[in-house]
């Protein structure tokens, strides 16, 4: 019993002091040992700008799909009603019945159209014109917080409309600027039909943040817009807004109650489904490839530490002749290798969760470095590049990196701790 007490010092069990001290010194870098140090080092950025890179990328795609999100349902209604057998005559009386509804926050009655639009400068582009009322549009609160330009106070009987900044950028136009609107469904003559053309003055210019809104939609008082559609007296559909879109699924049924006539009902997710669901292969793909990075960083591990034990083969023999276990000779490895990764992907996350919150600086700096436009909102849609970090996605991002790195060091690790201290101190 006092032989094993003299074999055991205090402070000699897994992990210790001594373990953990031996561990250092193997991840400190010597002169005749530099090769090892490289390896180490590569692996810490690998792992660092592996997870960084990890965490900026999904936060990126969750801002993405987000600010979409937000920008898409601010401006569509999560519910689109249309008629069946007769038209929207009585939309007015059918938006307050399911204005009625528990959970809905507002109803609209709407006439919309494809229109070519043409300003002062430009051939015209295509445009989407949406008849509103004027207190309706009030409740869309993305565009009335966000007018640039004039204002939508007495919409209804100013005569004109409001248009998005991209849109009177591109075609040359300001406040009071008369907008061409041609309609290619128009009146019938002896010479067939002709389209139907109309100017209406500029009262507001409104900037929501799409770009594919802000270059194409125009609202137009829903009087004005009955008569140019020739729908006198009609809507063509009523966008419903609910207090929660993801509960769509619960408010349709009382809607259908409400209106109390044959309708076609339409939700938010059913019309843009191939989009969000384009951002989630992209998303879990990108998640998929991004991880090879922490994996690359992690073989450079195994690679470094099978060298370091091929080092120490003659300090490993030492050890164990002075009573060191396998146990601890393979703990002294894991704790080294371990080092590399917990520093690492600590190092990782720190840069990005930096990166998240000054992406939108660091995209305006490189943009001024190369001279070009990083992320253009014609093909982007958002003005802005936006960052959304998850805490969940955040921690299993973490996690991974920390995983991978402890099965790196697992294989050296046993090496170390098979290494027979006979035939190293043999050939030595």
């Amino acid at each position: 019993m006092s032989q094993t007490s003299a074999a055991k010092p205090a402070g000699a069990g897994p992990f210790s002091t001594f373990e953990r001290m031996v561990a250092w010194r193997y991840l400190r870098s010597r002169r005749n040992e530099t090769m090892v140090s490289v390896i180490a080092s590569i692996s810490f950025l690998g792992i660092m700008l592996g997870v960084a890179t990890l965490i900026v990328v999904m936060a990126v795609l969750n801002g993405f799909r987000a600010e979409l999100l937000s920008r898409i349902l601010g401006i569509n209604g999560h519910l689109i009603v249309t008629p069946v057998d007769l038209p929207l005559e009585d939309y007015a009386e059918l938006a307050r019945r399911i204005n009625g509804v528990p959970g809905v926050k507002y109803a609209i009655p709407l006439v919309e159209g494809q229109v070519l639009a043409r300003g002062n400068v430009g051939a015209g582009s295509g445009a989407l014109v949406r008849g509103i009322r004027g207190e309706d549009l009030g409740k869309i609160t993305l565009v009335a917080n966000n007018i640039k330009q004039g204002a939508i106070a007495g919409f209804d009987t100013a005569g004109g409309v409001a248009i998005g900044s991209r849109m009177a950028r591109n075609h040359g136009l300001a406040l009071g600027d008369i907008i061409t609107v041609i309609a290619p469904d128009g009146d019938g003559s002896q010479l067939g039909t002709t389209p139907r053309l109309q100017g209406y003055a500029v009262t507001a210019i409104f900037e929501v943040g799409m770009s594919e809104y802000d270059a194409s939609i125009i609202y137009m008082p829903l009087s004005e817009a009955q008569t140019y559609f020739n729908s006198e007296g009609k809507a063509q559909s009523l966008e419903v807004y609910l207090d929660d879109p993801d509960n769509v699924d619960g408010i349709r049924s009382k809607v259908e109650e409400a209106v109390q006539r044959p309708i076609f009902l339409t939700d938010w997710r059913e019309r843009n489904q191939t989009f969000f669901s384009a951002l989630q292969v992209q998303r879990n793909v990108m998640f998929m490839i991004l991880t090879l990075i922490v994996l690359v960083a992690a073989l450079n591990i195994i690679s470094g530490l099978i060298m370091l034990v091929k080092d120490k083969g003659h300090d490993i023999a030492i050890l164990r002749t002075m009573g060191a276990t396998r146990g601890a000779v393979m703990r002294i490895f894991l704790m080294t290798g371990a080092a590399i990764g917990m520093t690492g992907t600590l190092a990782g996350v720190l840069l990005g969760v930096f990166i998240c919150l000054n992406v939108e600086r660091i995209r305006q700096f490189f943009s001024w470095l190369s001279g070009t436009v990083l992320f253009n909102p014609e093909l982007y849609f958002l003005s802005q590049l936006p960052a959304k970090m998850d805490v969940g996605e955040t921690i299993s991002v973490v996690l991974m990196a920390l995983v991978l790195s402890f099965l790196a060091t697992l294989v050296p690790a046993w090496r170390a701790a098979a290494l027979d201290p006979v035939e190293a101190l043999r050939y030595e």
